[in-house]
C-alpha cells in the first residue's frame, strides 16, 4: 500500500504542470459558461427556461424518469465521454480535441448552474447545489484526471516519434494507462449512482416543497 501511495504521489509531482493546466482549462470554462449566461438577451432565456418550467412541473405532477434510467443514461454517458479521451490519448493528433473536451465540460457545468441561479435566484442555487454538485464532487476530478492522463500519454508518444526509436516502458506505460481509465470508469459508475439516488432525489424533495 505505500508503494502504491508512494508511485502515485511521484506521478502527480512528475506531471503537476499537466494537471494544473487542466484545471485551469476547466476553470476557464465554467467562467465562460457564466459569462455566456449574462450575456444572453431576455428572449434567449425565456426559451431556455421554459425547457427548465417544463422539467419542474413534470417533477411536481410526478411524470419523471425512473432512477434506473437516469442511472444508466449517466453511466452510458461517462463510458462514452471517458472511452473518448482514452482514444484520444492514443492517437497523438486527438490531443486539441481533449483540451477542448475538458474546456467543454467545465463550460456545460458553469452554464447549467449560472443559468439556474440568474432565473431562480437564491432557489435556483439551492436547486442546483442538489442536483449538480453531489455527482459532479466526483465527476469533475475524474473528467481532469482522465484528461491529463490522455495528454501524459499522447505527450510520451510524441517523445517516441520524435527519438524515432521504439521505448521499452511504452508497454508498461499503456498498461498503467489501462488500468487508471478502468479505475476512473469505475468511480464514475459510483457518480451515476449519486447522480440517481442522491442528487435525483434531493432535487424532487426541493421541488416538490418549495414549488
Amino acid at each position: 500500500m505505500y508503494i502504491i501511495k508512494n508511485q502515485i504521489n511521484n506521478h502527480f509531482k512528475e506531471h503537476a504542470t499537466i494537471y494544473v493546466f487542466m484545471i485551469i482549462l476547466f476553470l476557464t470554462g465554467v467562467i465562460f459558461g457564466a459569462i455566456i449566461v449574462n450575456s444572453m438577451n431576455f428572449n434567449q432565456k425565456q426559451d431556455i427556461f421554459f425547457y427548465l418550467e417544463r422539467y419542474i412541473s413534470q417533477i411536481i405532477a410526478e411524470e419523471l424518469i425512473g432512477n434506473q434510467t437516469i442511472l444508466m443514461d449517466s453511466f452510458l454517458l461517462h463510458i462514452k465521454s471517458l472511452l473518448l479521451l482514452f482514444l484520444l490519448g492514443l492517437t497523438v493528433i486527438g490531443l486539441p480535441l481533449v483540451w477542448i473536451l475538458i474546456f467543454m465540460k467545465g463550460l456545460a457545468i458553469g452554464f447549467s448552474v449560472g443559468f439556474i441561479v440568474n432565473q431562480l435566484g437564491i432557489k435556483g442555487l439551492i436547486l442546483a447545489s442538489l442536483s449538480i454538485a453531489p455527482q459532479n464532487l466526483l465527476i469533475i476530478p475524474i473528467y481532469i484526471i482522465a484528461g491529463s492522463l490522455s495528454m501524459i500519454f499522447s505527450l510520451t508518444l510524441i517523445g517516441i516519434l520524435f527519438n524515432r526509436r521504439v521505448s521499452p516502458p511504452i508497454i508498461q506505460s499503456f498498461r498503467k494507462y489501462i488500468l487508471m481509465f478502468s479505475i476512473l470508469l469505475s468511480i464514475s459508475f459510483l457518480a451515476a449512482l449519486l447522480e440517481a439516488f442522491i442528487a435525483h432525489e434531493a432535487m424532487q424533495s426541493f421541488i416538490k416543497s418549495f414549488y
